[in-house]
């Protein structure tokens, strides 16, 4: 079996016409290990949306970006310091100051569409 990668959804919404909420769904049906981060509370496939950062010495592979570019800096510090192997950029979040950002710190920006990834094996 393919690899498990812990993941972490920033943006994740309790709305199931989200494709933050598609995205938390098919990461666990895939078996990746998912932490949902949003502002606002919910369950999504009985997975709780966490409201409050998870510590930096947290293990994990992939943050998926489900953010604009304009709400993403408050989160620049907390991604760095945890230090994902690869940072995927959904379409519409791109970002090419924090991308470079993330290639001087080690971590892989990826422009991509997590469900993509997942449906193709590519994740």
């Amino acid at each position: 079996m393919a690899q498990t990668k812990k993941t972490m959804v920033l943006g994740a919404s309790p709305n199931p016409d989200r494709y933050a909420y598609m995205a938390t769904k098919m990461l666990n049906e895939y078996g990746h290990p998912v932490i949902p981060f949003g502002l606002r509370s919910g369950v999504i496939d009985g997975i709780s949306i966490v409201n409050e950062l998870p510590g930096v010495e947290e293990e994990i592979d992939t943050i998926t970006l489900y953010l604009g570019p304009a709400n993403q800096p408050p989160y620049y510090d907390y991604i760095l310091q945890t230090k994902p192997k690869r940072v995927v950029f959904n379409p519409g979040t791109e970002n090419p100051d924090f991308e470079q950002k993330l290639v001087e710190a080690g971590i892989a920006p990826l422009e991509a569409c997590t469900l993509v990834l997942l449906r193709t094996g590519n994740y």
